[in-house]
Order: structure tokens, then C-alpha cells, then sequence
């Protein structure tokens, strides 16, 4: 696959992108795409989603916690993006990765406390774990080498504090789900 071409560097080029206009040129940018979980945010924008700011259940992959959260994330998409994407195809690609994100968001939305900022492309990403499940040896993946890698990312959602945990779950569960009926309906 040309990766210039494929879905996965244009993602991360248009996150990377907003990330660094977030923190050059539009600060209050971030604060404008974040999912944000019921009441009051502190820069004025009141309920996100719940008061009809829909798009931020696909705004929130655009927005990140800092250099670091940015960096692995974007290291991960790469890293599960481009053997999906080969595997699948661009458009089911972006079948699987917008629908693990707005699953990732609803999950968040739905299980999470009042007055939470939720930020990252993470659910989006989980889901891609997710599809290299259902996927698995059609596309030649390693399931001990997938599961480690998704066990040390589980461990650390689980163990640091301030990690949506539910995003995470949510993306990976519609990752599987939404990629299981996509693989059957691929023609070989």
C-alpha cells in the first residue's frame, strides 16, 4: 500500500495538524472539539454533547493531552492503522475507524461521571485492535503478539489515572464488531 495515499496518514496528518494548531494558534480550539461529559466546562462551553454538540463524538480524536498522548497515539494508529487498512480497504477502513469512534464516544458519554473532558483518538485506535482480532489469520496476524501488545495497553488504562477507560472498551468491543460482518463480505 502507498502509505502517502492511505487513510491512516491522512488521519494522522489532519490530528497532527489540529493538534498543532491547538496549542499555536487556536488554543481555544481543543476546548471546542473535546467531548465533554454533562454541566459546565470552565471556558464557558456548557454540556458538549448533550446540549447539541453531536460532532463532538468525532472531534475528540482530534484533540490530545499533550505532546506524549499525541506521539503514542499516532505511533499507534500507524502501527495497527496501515495493516488494517491493506487488509480491508480504505473505505471499509473508515467504517471501522468512525465507527469505533463515535461507539468509543457513546460508551464514554454514557458510562462516565458528570463534568468529565475526555480527549484522544484512543477509542478510535482500540477499535483497530479490535478489527485485527476479527481479522486475525486471514490477514496473517499474530494473536500472541496482538494480545500482548492490547494487554500492556489494557494494563495501562486500567492503572493511570485520568485515562478513559471507557472509551477504550467501547472501541475495542465495536473495533470487533463492526469488522467481523465487513471481512465475510470481502471479495478474495
Amino acid at each position: 500500500m502507498n502509505q502517502k495515499q492511505s487513510l491512516t496518514a491522512s488521519l494522522i496528518v489532519v490530528i497532527t495538524g489540529t493538534f498543532l494548531a491547538t496549542e499555536f494558534v487556536f488554543p481555544d480550539l481543543q476546548g471546542q472539539f473535546a467531548l465533554i461529559h454533562g454541566g459546565n466546562y470552565t471556558n464557558g462551553f456548557f454540556s458538549g454533547v448533550y446540549t447539541g454538540d453531536w460532532y463532538r463524538l468525532l472531534t475528540v480524536a482530534l484533540t490530545h493531552a499533550g505532546w506524549l498522548h499525541l506521539i503514542f497515539n499516532m505511533l499507534a494508529l500507524y502501527s495497527l492503522g496501515i495493516p488494517v487498512e491493506a487488509f480491508v480497504g480504505k473505505f471499509r477502513f473508515a467504517i471501522i475507524f468512525f465507527g469505533s469512534l463515535l461507539a468509543a464516544s457513546a460508551t464514554s458519554l454514557y458510562f462516565g461521571p458528570e463534568n468529565i473532558y475526555a480527549v484522544g483518538a484512543s477509542g478510535a485506535i482500540y477499535g483497530l485492535f479490535g478489527a485485527l482480532f476479527a481479522i486475525g489469520k486471514k490477514a496473517g496476524a499474530n494473536y500472541q503478539n496482538i494480545a500482548g501488545i492490547l494487554l500492556i495497553n489494557l494494563l495501562m488504562t486500567f492503572t493511570i489515572p485520568g485515562i478513559d477507560w471507557r472509551a477504550h472498551v467501547g472501541g475495542l468491543i465495536a473495533g470487533a464488531v463492526i469488522t467481523y460482518p465487513l471481512i465475510f463480505r470481502r471479495r478474495t
